[in-house]
């Protein structure tokens, strides 16, 4: 054990190794009294001793002036009474004197036996000597008292007698410092692994006393603050922030979240919070992060997620616009966004609808998990089963190793964007609603119930009632789908938003070729308004990108505008005896052969996107390769 026992007097030294052969214990034995004593325990504490024990003043003396844990030899009323032995019907007047820990209930002694007793209690050494003289002139025969009292007393030549310890207070004592011993080793190595924890988290955290002391600072809080725990452990929190506000957190009980704060050249994120025990104020806790730190993490997150094709990177002020229709669109899907219940969009093909679920994703509490988008028409049946659900090891031929992980649990605690969701089979509409009212998912060719927690949010530009009444369309799934339904009107209904659009889209393509081209005549203005777009903003972005490519001046006319794009809708003109039906397969068919099947290229013809053309190119069986 590592234990020290200082005693201040030769009795209880030699006792003392007595209780130590008894209890069969290792520790160390001195002798000292007061300040010999004293110089003993300093002398040990900076070799690393865990507790000492002792008594009466040399106590008294050592936990006051040493910082380190120190048990006391217990003087009992029993241990004074033995003093007084032949002294009861003595008519000698009696002075008990010494520290209060060892004189303490001598009254009581006196009042029993009616004994006239002095009493004579020690606070400072130097006053020893005139007090024993003050208890003889008070006519003191007897000084009974702890060590240094009968010190004086035989220099005074006064008879004395010695309050002495016993072996079971010895022993006690003993016991108590090695169950002290043991509490020490429990709580270094609590602090221990809490400091572990703290130095090697990537906040920095600092903790005050109610007085406003710093307690607890961490490697992080070193780094970001420049400065030494050695300097800063014990100082007053201004000594760290001149500013803090750690006192208002603690006058007012309230926490502060997400707060900026500037010290000096550095910007940090703060969270602080009081420390209440029982319901009073303790002291304070701060963390915080470097803003640039937190930047750079997001960002890598944020990289990784995009590399995984997991990010939504559209935000509502992205979204173009200058309409009225376009603010309330935007304006509700902003009110939907801190919903997490289902969103439907409606809209036509070309609208942006997209770019809506992934604004709302990003103003949502959901914004840190991943963006899953999927669109329900670019799929075969069987690959669109496995690429949402996901695959068991083995569960089909060539299903690889391991098995695959679906797009619903890739999506867990974000967002998962099914668009035209009015092309999805029925057999998978069934399992889709399962996976909405369950919250849970099963792999194709397992048995096993994968928890999630997702947010969908569907797309159609179809009319998914009309889909209901003609059996394409689950009514059940139309109606779990269909909670928070969002409509974002036509290019051709708001017409004021064509040029916005239409400069922006100027500014990315011609920035993207390194043309310099500064706006649009007059006349490509007018032509531009005139059109009805049935390919919303993506079939004008397909304008204005072939119009950036063909432009040789500084500003798009309409003959730039009209390229390509008139030649098809002249077809569309020459073509009104035919059906609706068989004039859009002429289109395609006449895209296709320009394209030389190059289906990117054909639907920027059309000004439609690219799922958009599989779908008609499977739906009118067109051959690509004869087109």
């Amino acid at each position: 054990m590592n234990l020290l026992l200082i005693a201040p007097y030769e009795n209880l030294l030699e006792t003392a190794y007595l209780v130590k052969n008894d209890l069969n214990i290792e520790f160390k034995i001195e002798y000292g009294n007061l300040k010999d004593g004293l110089e003993i325990a300093k002398k040990y504490k900076e070799k690393g001793i865990d507790v000492i024990i002792s008594r009466g003043g040399t106590y008294q003396l050592i936990k006051e002036n040493v910082d380190i844990p120190v048990v006391e030899i217990k003087v009992s009323p029993y241990d004074i009474l033995r003093q007084f032995k032949g002294l009861v019907k003595n008519n000698k007047k009696i002075c008990v004197a010494g520290y209060k820990n060892v004189i303490y209930g001598c009254e009581l002694i006196g009042e029993v036996f009616n004994i006239n007793i002095i009493k004579t209690e020690f606070c400072e050494e130097e006053d020893i000597p005139e007090q024993i003289k003050q208890a003889i002139k008070s006519g003191a025969e007897i000084i009974i008292g702890d060590a240094v009292a009968i010190n004086y007393a035989s220099n005074f030549g006064i008879e004395n007698r010695l309050i002495t310890s016993g072996k079971e207070a010895i022993a006690n004592a003993v016991n108590e410092a090695i169950r002290l011993i043991e509490e020490i080793k429990k709580e270094k190595a609590k602090t221990e692994e809490i400091r572990t924890i703290l130095d090697f988290i990537h906040d920095g955290v600092i903790a005050v006393d109610k007085k406003g002391k710093i307690t607890i600072y961490n490697k992080m809080a070193e780094k970001i603050f420049r400065k030494p725990s050695e300097e800063v452990l014990g100082k007053n929190i201004e000594f760290l922030i001149p500013d803090t506000k750690l006192y208002q957190v603690m006058n007012e009980k309230k926490s502060q979240l997400d707060a900026l704060q500037e010290i000096g050249e550095i910007k940090i994120a703060t969270n602080r919070v009081p420390i209440i025990v029982e319901n009073e104020v303790i002291g304070a806790v701060a963390t915080f992060q470097e803003v640039n730190t937190l930047m750079k993490a997001e960002l890598k997150i944020r990289k990784q997620l995009l590399e995984k094709g997991h990010l939504a990177f559209y935000r509502f002020n992205d979204i173009v616009h200058k309409s009225e229709k376009m603010s309330k669109c935007i304006e509700i899907a902003k009110k939907y966004s801190q919903l997490d219940s289902t969103i439907l969009i409606f809209g036509e093909s070309g609208t942006g609808k997209e770019i809506f679920a992934q604004s709302i994703h990003n103003e949502s509490k959901r914004k840190n998990g991943p963006f899953v988008a999927i669109n329900c028409a670019a799929l075969p049946e069987n690959l669109l089963e496995s690429e949402l659900f996901g695959y068991a090891e083995g569960a089909f031929t060539g299903a690889k190793k391991g098995g695959k992980v679906g797009l619903f649990e890739l999506a867990h605690n974000g967002t998962i964007f099914l668009d035209e969701i009015s092309e999805m089979p029925l057999s998978l509409q069934s399992k889709l609603l399962r996976v909405m009212q369950e919250k849970k998912v099963m792999r194709l060719g397992d048995d096993k119930l994968i928890p999630i927690n997702i947010r969908i949010i569907c797309a159609t530009n179809r009319d998914l009632l009309k889909e209901v009444n003609n059996g394409n369309f689950r009514q059940d799934l139309f109606y779990r789908i269909n909670i928070l339904p969002l409509f974002i009107p036509p290019l051709r209904e708001r017409k004021e938003d064509i040029i916005p659009l239409a400069e922006y889209f100027l500014k990315k393509y011609s920035k993207l070729i390194g043309k310099n081209i500064l706006g649009f005549t007059h006349s490509a203005v007018d032509y531009l308004l005139s059109l009805d777009y049935p390919g919303n903003v993506r079939e004008l972005e397909g304008i204005i990108e072939r119009a950036c490519a063909v432009c040789e001046g500084k500003y798009i006319d309409m003959e730039d505008l009209i390229f390509k794009y008139f030649e098809i809708n002249q077809n569309k003109i020459k073509s009104q005896e035919l059906s609706i039906e068989e004039q859009e397969k002429n289109l395609i068919s006449k895209a296709l052969t320009e394209s030389k099947g190059n289906i990117t290229l054909a639907a920027k013809l059309l000004g439609i996107h690219r799922t958009t053309l599989w779908r008609k190119i499977k739906k009118y069986n067109i051959d690509i390769m004869t087109s």
